[in-house]
């Protein structure tokens, strides 16, 4: 099999002139809005006053290809006439520092419109054989947390969890980025402007607008945000948050505050995520949900790094989880609707999913294990960073020569189950999931209100040994909310209001464990999916509502007597184990040691019934 395996191009010449110029403005006093370049700034002389509608009508009337003409998708061609919205899209751009003048504006570009610009201008793009785009995000092939930055400002500096987390960005090198990135932009001939929605009720969605340089920057974000009617798209007015991707463009690691020439910073007073220096677009997804999981938990909601499923009956579950766990092959249930699978929000009223698409791993991909992402992998979806043939354009799912991140981003409606609009009602039952490599938690076991804030906090899963250069053994992982990078406020206040969601709702709390049986990694064995199924089924079924329970160790966990179709030993790790009771009792006894040492970094802040949920030694 002949292989496609591209790079995109530096910019070492532009980065250059443009570090320059950025220099040179940051020294000069602007005599326009501080934070944005004028053209006067850029090229030394004002380009004659011309709209964006005269520019977009001769464009449309002459047929003329001009270097500098602005291009409309047909929706804002039928609103030349009015000139309102068409009036307002352009006063917000040109306020974003964006100059209509110099580059062709796409905004909410058709699919095909966005295929046929990446594979002309975009190295390393192509289509697969099932139709989908496929896409190189270069260097960088999954997000970079050491890069992320959150702006130090009056108005949020109390709420943020600041720590290794969230670092602190003064103002002045966020807006000496923010211009060098309109600067980059402003040199581009083509521009794309994608605004969508974040969040499926219309009571707590914000309204998103990336403006970015690649086609498949814009394809994806189309397909992670919820897309609007055209009647939204007319009537969007200004965002309440905006994307400015610049990736191909580095940041100047010599900038106050810079870690690298990669830089991925947000400031909630000016709404604005600025990305320099990668092109992977997970960035702008995980960035989107950062904001979400700031805006909604300061409007008294919960915002969640889960994925969401509802039954026949309307009852809703939550499946938290790393990577490995489980979360989605678990939550992937031919039997209930699919709400989402990454990011929600518990409301007053019910669940919400924040997106409006997918973003599934791709590596050893197959149709028998994962049917629905296989077949959702047609025309609009966006593959990354993957090996196909260069004849046939068959994608080799198990090729990790570029990356063993591999991915696709596809729209939610894409999977034949997946409920539209993704809503649903209060959750009856919440999975918290877990890899235990050390084989001594249970399979199944039902929390307390403590125990699962404590759980929850935690974000317990295990590395296994030859998964990573010098993982010898299982190695504690802790992630917490399970989904510590994402965190703006302290762990703490998004457990408490779980908790309290929990009780208005009389919810149930389970953690499952899809790991080892039998003894830890090399010895057991991982818990069949079979029982792992079997596990849920009986959740949903509400057998393991009405169960028998016994006490379970260090622990202190309530495990289920008997489980249809899960044999009774496996139920108990103490049953199961293998080894000597002495060897158990070292291990479990090892594995609380590390539930508590990694506590300690929540313990300030929380309550003695939270840590009360813990293991006892």
């Amino acid at each position: 099999m002949m292989r496609c395996h591209l790079s995109l191009a530096g910019c070492g010449t532009l980065t250059a002139v443009l570090h320059r110029q950025l220099a040179a403005v940051t020294a000069a006093k602007s005599t326009t809005h501080p934070m944005i370049w004028s053209p006067t700034q850029i090229s030394g002389k004002r380009p004659a006053a011309r709209s964006y509608s005269q520019a977009a009508k001769t464009q449309k009337h002459t047929n003329v290809s001009k270097e500098h003409s602005i291009h409309r998708s047909p929706q804002y061609d039928a609103l030349n006439g009015n000139g309102t919205d068409a009036g307002r899209f352009e006063d917000s751009l040109k306020r974003a520092g964006i100059d209509l003048l110099r580059a062709e504006i796409r905004r909410n570009a058709s699919t095909a419109q966005l295929y046929e610009d990446a594979v002309r201008h975009e190295t390393g793009s192509a289509i697969s054989s099932t139709g989908a785009l496929v896409a190189q995000s270069g260097k960088k092939t999954g997000r970079s947390p050491r890069d992320k930055r959150i702006v130090e400002e009056e108005s949020t500096v109390d709420d943020v969890w600041w720590g290794p987390v969230n670092k602190k960005l003064s103002k002045e090198p966020f807006a000496i980025n923010h211009q060098g990135a309109i600067n980059y932009l402003n040199t581009r001939d083509k521009l794309y402007v994608f605004d969508g929605y974040a969040g499926w009720d219309p009571k707590y969605r914000i309204k998103v607008r990336v403006v970015c340089a690649r086609a498949y920057h814009a394809l994806f974000m189309n397909n992670m945000l919820i897309r609007p009617t055209q009647e939204e798209l007319d009537s969007f007015g200004e965002p309440d948050f905006t994307i400015i991707n610049a990736g191909q463009f580095p940041a100047n690691s010599f900038t106050t505050g810079m870690s690298s020439s990669t830089s991925v910073a947000i400031s909630f007073e000016r709404k604005q995520m600025v990305i320099l220096g990668t092109e992977y677009a997970g960035e702008m997804k995980k960035g989107v949900f950062t904001v979400m999981h700031y805006l909604m938990p300061k409007a008294g909601v919960l915002s969640l790094h889960s994925s969401c499923n509802e039954g026949p009956d309307g009852d809703v579950s939550l499946f938290f989880g790393l990577s490995g766990t489980g979360k989605t092959t678990l939550s992937a249930d031919p039997q209930r609707l699919l709400i989402g699978d990454d990011e929600h929000v518990w409301t007053e009223t019910g669940v919400f999913n924040i997106e409006g698409g997918c973003y599934a791993k791709t590596i050893d991909l197959s149709a028998e294990k994962e049917p629905e992402i296989f077949d959702a992998i047609r025309f609009g979806s966006v593959l990354e960073n993957v090996i196909y043939d260069k004849h046939t354009r068959v994608v080799d799912y198990t090729d990790k020569s570029i990356t063993e991140n591999t991915r696709c981003a596809y729209p939610i409606e894409y999977i034949p189950n997946a409920k539209i609009p993704c809503v649903g009602n209060s959750p009856k039952n919440i999975v918290l999931l877990t890899c235990d490599a050390f084989g001594v938690l249970p399979p199944v076991a039902k929390l307390t209100p403590a125990q699962a804030m404590y759980h929850f906090i935690s974000g317990y899963t295990a590395k296994i040994a030859g998964t990573e250069e010098g993982v010898t053994e299982p190695e504690a992982t802790f992630s917490a909310c399970f989904g510590q990078p994402f965190l703006v406020w302290h762990p703490v206040k998004y457990a408490q209001m779980l908790a309290q969601k929990m009780q208005e709702n009389n919810v149930n709390v389970w953690l499952v464990n899809t790991g080892w049986s039998g003894g830890a990694y090399g010895i057991g064995k991982r818990i069949p999916l079979k029982y792992s199924r079997a596990i849920i089924d009986a959740i949903h079924s509400g057998e393991l509502e009405k169960a028998d329970y016994v006490n379970y160790g260090v622990f202190n966990l309530q495990i289920p007597t008997a489980v249809t179709n899960v044999p009774a030993k496996v139920l108990d790790p103490s049953q199961a184990w293998q080894g000597s009771a002495a060897e158990f009792d070292d291990t479990i006894n090892k594995l609380a040691q590390l539930f508590q040492a990694n506590f300690k970094e929540h313990a300030d802040r929380a309550t003695p019934e939270i840590i009360t949920g813990g293991p006892a030694l």
